[in-house]
């Protein structure tokens, strides 16, 4: 049987669904120091997320291994290359996070935008200064999106639900995908920077 190890925590779901497909999996969170090293050749595949380092000094221990699952979307903390070279496929998935990431921008948009922390903390002070807290609207402001990607391109439209005009810059989105979004492509950084009310990166 092909046996998966789970090296940090992902959804109860996920491990569930790897079992029904019929892979033995082992769940390694928690494992002391050195733990993963002394077995990594036990498994065929494993599945970590972003605290794993996958070296080239592991993967050379991993024997058995076929197949490294990355639950979200980089993939910096595999040598994909020493993975390459002993024929082990890595995997990513970037759609994973990216409406998590979009919604999240929005929420530090919001809050920025109205005081929130501030007039929380003031709250919890025990003082009600509505008035000094009050902040500005999102509605006809500018965003400047700085790197036009998957994630940039969520947090458009959703900015352009609040009514906002969105100006991006990135050298490598195609032009017509900012006019397919209702978004205005900038000639550089420095644009974006003289015109936006907010940023984001």
């Amino acid at each position: 049987m092909t046996r998966v190890l789970v090296a940090e925590k992902i959804g109860d779901k996920g491990v569930e669904l790897l079992r029904e497909a019929g892979f033995d999996v082992e769940v390694g969170i928690g494992w002391e120091a050195g733990e993963l090293e002394r077995r990594i050749g036990e498994f065929d595949g494993i599945l970590i997320r972003s605290a794993t380092k996958l070296t080239a000094e592991l993967i050379a221990k991993a024997g058995k291994l076929r197949a490294v699952g990355r639950a979200g979307v980089g993939i910096d903390n595999v040598d994909v290359a020493a993975a390459t070279r002993r024929g082990i496929v890595v995997a990513n998935a970037p759609q994973s996070n990216v409406i998590t990431a979009a919604e999240h921008t929005m929420a530090l948009l919001l809050a920025m935008a109205r005081n929130v922390p501030q007039a929380h903390a003031s709250l919890v002070e025990g003082r009600w200064d509505r008035s000094k807290f009050s902040g500005v609207e999102l509605h006809e402001k500018t965003l400047g999106i700085l790197g036009f990607g998957r994630i940039g391109q969520l947090v458009a439209a959703r900015a352009r639900g609040f009514g906002m005009h969105v100006l991006a810059f990135d050298a490598f989105v195609a032009e017509e995908r900012f006019r397919e979004l209702g978004v205005e492509r900038a000639d550089s950084s420095d644009a974006v920077y003289a015109e936006a009310d907010f940023i984001t990166l």
